[in-house]
């Protein structure tokens, strides 16, 4: 089984988008028509293509493509992923840190495909608690590991640029399962070294 990472505009949906988009450009106001925004609706038609990405994407297939039988039984962490979703109330972005680790029990999954999981889910209309449970859910259920964490960390633009307006305000999530839902000394490791500056 393979992953490739694909960006997909199809031209009929791009087309539709656009349609709608100029005619949100016209109900706010604007001259869809005047030079700088002539090609506007069909930049944002491609734009929201590929934040939107995810719903193309299988995260199951891309942690098979890099599975292998290994008896290593301690956390793997893959910290500081650089996270970018879109919420779903507001459609206003929300960005971040995502850190997720695992414990194996028989089979590890490429570094590179945790990333790629999280992008899975996150390229999405989303909130962010729920992609928190999705992204634990998916490597729990795939790799079947003895535990999964997951912590993240956004800042969202619905709070900063409208609503309530606290610009430095951040939000943290987690989700845990196994061993590290049960066992206090393994969820305290893991909490310990996504705040240690190991790099």
């Amino acid at each position: 089984m393979t992953y490739k990472k694909k960006e997909i505009f199809t031209p009929e949906t791009t087309r539709q988008l656009s349609e709608h988009y100029k005619a949100i450009l016209d109900l706010i106001g604007e001259d869809s028509s005047r030079e700088g925004l002539l090609k506007t609706p069909e930049r944002v038609a491609k734009s929201m293509q590929f934040l939107m990405q995810g719903y193309q994407t299988d995260p199951v297939a891309i942690l098979k493509s890099a599975m292998f039988k290994e008896e290593y039984q301690q956390i793997v962490l893959v910290k500081d992923i650089e996270l970018y979703s879109m919420c779903e109330h507001h459609l206003l972005p929300f960005y971040g840190k995502a850190h997720v680790a695992y414990i194996p029990n028989g089979y590890i999954t490429g570094l590179s495909k945790i990333p790629r999981v999280v992008d899975a889910f996150a390229r999405r209309l989303q909130v962010q608690e729920r992609l928190t449970v999705q992204i634990r859910d998916c490597i729990q259920k795939t790799l079947k590991p003895l535990g999964v964490a997951v912590v993240i960390e956004a800042a969202h633009m619905c709070m900063q640029l409208r609503g309530v307006q606290k610009q430095n305000s951040v939000t943290t999530t987690s989700a845990f399962t196994g061993a590290f839902l049960n066992n206090r000394k393994t969820r305290e490791e893991f909490l310990r070294l996504i705040g240690s500056p190991l790099h």
